[in-house]
Protein backbone atom coordinates (compact mmCIF):
# COMPACT_ATOMS: atom_id res chain seq x y z
CA UNK A 1 0.00 0.00 0.00
CA UNK A 2 2.65 2.63 0.70
CA UNK A 3 4.55 1.19 -2.30
CA UNK A 4 1.49 2.22 -4.24
CA UNK A 5 1.35 5.37 -2.39
CA UNK A 6 4.55 6.40 -3.14
CA UNK A 7 4.44 5.30 -6.63
CA UNK A 8 1.30 7.97 -7.02
CA UNK A 9 2.68 10.68 -5.41
CA UNK A 10 5.92 11.14 -7.16
CA UNK A 11 3.87 10.24 -10.47
CA UNK A 12 1.89 13.24 -8.97
CA UNK A 13 5.10 15.49 -8.64
CA UNK A 14 6.18 14.80 -12.11
CA UNK A 15 2.92 15.45 -13.83
CA UNK A 16 2.83 19.45 -11.67
CA UNK A 17 6.80 19.63 -13.16
CA UNK A 18 6.05 18.73 -16.45
CA UNK A 19 2.54 20.68 -16.45
CA UNK A 20 4.67 23.75 -15.25
CA UNK A 21 7.36 23.10 -18.29
CA UNK A 22 4.48 23.17 -20.36
CA UNK A 23 3.48 26.73 -19.75
CA UNK A 24 7.73 27.69 -19.91
CA UNK A 25 8.04 26.17 -23.39
CA UNK A 26 4.33 28.02 -24.20
CA UNK A 27 5.85 31.33 -23.43
CA UNK A 28 9.23 29.91 -25.53
CA UNK A 29 6.81 29.63 -28.67
CA UNK A 30 4.65 32.46 -28.11
CA UNK A 31 7.46 34.94 -28.00
CA UNK A 32 9.30 33.11 -30.69
CA UNK A 33 6.36 33.24 -32.87
CA UNK A 34 5.56 36.83 -32.16
CA UNK A 35 2.36 36.13 -30.68
CA UNK A 36 0.32 39.55 -29.15
CA UNK A 37 2.51 40.12 -25.93
CA UNK A 38 -0.69 42.63 -24.69
CA UNK A 39 -2.80 38.84 -25.17
CA UNK A 40 -4.24 38.27 -21.40
CA UNK A 41 -3.64 35.07 -22.01
CA UNK A 42 -0.23 35.61 -23.46
CA UNK A 43 0.14 37.75 -19.83
CA UNK A 44 -0.93 34.61 -17.26
CA UNK A 45 1.74 32.92 -18.91
CA UNK A 46 4.51 35.26 -18.30
CA UNK A 47 3.14 35.91 -15.06
CA UNK A 48 2.91 32.27 -14.13
CA UNK A 49 6.69 31.80 -15.37
CA UNK A 50 8.35 34.57 -14.67
CA UNK A 51 9.38 33.46 -11.14
CA UNK A 52 11.57 30.95 -12.86
CA UNK A 53 12.50 32.57 -15.70
CA UNK A 54 13.65 35.74 -13.92
CA UNK A 55 16.25 33.58 -12.87
CA UNK A 56 18.13 33.67 -15.62
CA UNK A 57 17.12 36.99 -17.74
CA UNK A 58 20.04 38.75 -15.69
CA UNK A 59 23.02 36.97 -18.06
CA UNK A 60 21.11 35.16 -20.89
CA UNK A 61 19.15 37.56 -23.46
CA UNK A 62 16.63 36.38 -26.52
CA UNK A 63 18.12 35.36 -29.42
CA UNK A 64 16.76 38.17 -32.30
CA UNK A 65 14.41 39.42 -29.47
CA UNK A 66 12.38 36.01 -30.24
CA UNK A 67 14.45 33.05 -28.75
CA UNK A 68 14.50 33.60 -25.13
CA UNK A 69 17.37 31.50 -24.02
CA UNK A 70 16.38 32.63 -20.45
CA UNK A 71 12.81 30.58 -20.79
CA UNK A 72 14.77 27.37 -22.15
CA UNK A 73 17.30 27.46 -19.17
CA UNK A 74 14.35 27.80 -17.14
CA UNK A 75 12.58 24.58 -18.50
CA UNK A 76 15.97 22.33 -18.47
CA UNK A 77 16.95 23.33 -14.82
CA UNK A 78 13.66 22.62 -14.02
CA UNK A 79 13.61 19.48 -15.74
CA UNK A 80 17.02 18.29 -14.74
CA UNK A 81 16.74 19.62 -10.83
CA UNK A 82 13.30 17.70 -10.78
CA UNK A 83 14.83 14.30 -12.01
CA UNK A 84 17.88 14.52 -9.71
CA UNK A 85 15.82 15.19 -6.77
CA UNK A 86 13.18 12.67 -7.48
CA UNK A 87 16.63 10.08 -7.82
CA UNK A 88 18.08 11.10 -5.15
CA UNK A 89 14.89 10.54 -2.66
CA UNK A 90 13.39 7.58 -4.65
CA UNK A 91 16.45 5.14 -6.25
CA UNK A 92 19.69 6.27 -3.49
CA UNK A 93 21.60 7.56 -5.99
CA UNK A 94 21.69 9.95 -9.09
CA UNK A 95 21.90 9.13 -12.72
CA UNK A 96 24.97 9.58 -14.88
CA UNK A 97 25.20 13.41 -15.84
CA UNK A 98 24.86 12.86 -19.59
CA UNK A 99 21.63 11.26 -19.37
CA UNK A 100 20.28 13.98 -16.67
CA UNK A 101 21.21 16.09 -19.50
CA UNK A 102 19.77 14.46 -22.66
CA UNK A 103 16.34 13.81 -20.51
CA UNK A 104 16.31 17.70 -19.78
CA UNK A 105 16.87 17.92 -23.68
CA UNK A 106 13.74 15.31 -24.75
CA UNK A 107 11.76 17.00 -22.08
CA UNK A 108 11.97 20.65 -23.96
CA UNK A 109 11.46 18.82 -27.37
CA UNK A 110 8.59 16.18 -25.95
CA UNK A 111 7.13 19.89 -24.78
CA UNK A 112 6.96 21.93 -27.20
CA UNK A 113 5.68 19.29 -29.69
CA UNK A 114 2.53 18.19 -27.77
CA UNK A 115 2.45 22.19 -27.55
CA UNK A 116 2.38 22.45 -31.17
CA UNK A 117 0.42 18.99 -31.15
CA UNK A 118 -2.52 20.69 -29.06
CA UNK A 119 -2.82 23.75 -30.96
CA UNK A 120 -3.29 22.30 -34.12
CA UNK A 121 -6.49 20.50 -33.33
CA UNK A 122 -7.60 23.68 -31.85
CA UNK A 123 -6.79 25.48 -35.12
CA UNK A 124 -8.63 22.76 -36.58
CA UNK A 125 -11.55 22.76 -34.32
CA UNK A 126 -11.78 26.81 -34.98
CA UNK A 127 -11.61 26.67 -38.68
CA UNK A 128 -14.66 24.46 -38.86
CA UNK A 129 -16.81 25.96 -35.68
CA UNK A 130 -15.71 29.75 -35.26
CA UNK A 131 -13.08 30.86 -38.30
CA UNK A 132 -13.63 34.08 -37.86
CA UNK A 133 -13.22 33.89 -33.78
CA UNK A 134 -12.44 37.28 -31.92
CA UNK A 135 -12.00 35.58 -28.73
CA UNK A 136 -8.16 35.99 -27.39
CA UNK A 137 -7.58 32.46 -27.13
CA UNK A 138 -8.53 31.53 -30.71
CA UNK A 139 -6.07 34.32 -31.52
CA UNK A 140 -3.07 33.42 -29.49
CA UNK A 141 -3.13 29.92 -31.01
CA UNK A 142 -3.55 31.18 -34.79
CA UNK A 143 -0.32 33.75 -33.88
CA UNK A 144 1.08 30.34 -32.57
CA UNK A 145 0.83 28.15 -34.96
CA UNK A 146 1.14 30.18 -38.05
CA UNK A 147 5.31 30.22 -38.41
CA UNK A 148 4.99 26.60 -38.65
CA UNK A 149 2.10 26.87 -41.03
CA UNK A 150 3.00 29.39 -43.24
CA UNK A 151 6.07 27.35 -44.81
CA UNK A 152 3.79 24.20 -45.89
CA UNK A 153 0.84 26.20 -46.96
CA UNK A 154 3.42 27.68 -49.91
CA UNK A 155 4.35 24.51 -50.82
CA UNK A 156 1.02 22.49 -50.16
CA UNK A 157 -1.49 25.59 -51.05
CA UNK A 158 -5.36 25.28 -50.36
CA UNK A 159 -8.04 23.20 -52.40
CA UNK A 160 -10.43 25.39 -52.60
CA UNK A 161 -12.10 24.83 -48.78
CA UNK A 162 -9.66 21.88 -47.98
CA UNK A 163 -6.27 22.57 -46.52
CA UNK A 164 -4.46 19.66 -46.34
CA UNK A 165 -1.17 21.82 -44.41
CA UNK A 166 -2.46 20.56 -40.95
CA UNK A 167 -2.19 16.86 -42.17
CA UNK A 168 1.51 17.51 -43.20
CA UNK A 169 2.73 19.28 -40.04
CA UNK A 170 0.87 16.70 -37.83
CA UNK A 171 2.85 13.76 -39.98
CA UNK A 172 6.17 16.25 -39.04
CA UNK A 173 5.18 16.01 -35.84
CA UNK A 174 4.55 12.68 -34.78
CA UNK A 175 7.83 11.81 -36.83
CA UNK A 176 9.85 14.06 -34.83
CA UNK A 177 8.43 12.70 -31.58
CA UNK A 178 8.68 9.09 -32.28
CA UNK A 179 12.90 9.48 -34.00
CA UNK A 180 14.26 12.81 -32.04
CA UNK A 181 12.35 12.37 -29.18
CA UNK A 182 12.28 8.87 -28.99
CA UNK A 183 15.37 8.36 -29.38
CA UNK A 184 16.50 10.92 -26.88
CA UNK A 185 14.11 9.45 -24.01
CA UNK A 186 16.28 6.15 -24.96
CA UNK A 187 19.46 7.89 -24.58
CA UNK A 188 18.50 9.15 -21.27
CA UNK A 189 18.33 5.36 -19.45
CA UNK A 190 16.60 5.71 -16.99
CA UNK A 191 15.93 9.18 -16.75
CA UNK A 192 14.29 9.45 -19.20
CA UNK A 193 11.16 7.47 -17.49
CA UNK A 194 10.36 11.22 -16.79
CA UNK A 195 10.42 13.11 -19.75
CA UNK A 196 6.73 12.96 -21.00
CA UNK A 197 3.76 14.01 -19.57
Amino acid sequence: MGNQLGSAGLSLINLLINLYLFMLMLRFLLQASRADYYNPLSQSVVKITQPAVGLFQGFLRPINGRYDLATLAAGFVLKVGSIAIIFALFANGLPNLAHLAIAGVAALANAILKIYFFALIVMIILSWVAPNASHPGALLVMQLVEPIMAPVRRIIPPLGMIDLSPIVVFIAINLLDSLVVGSLIRAAGPAGWFVGL
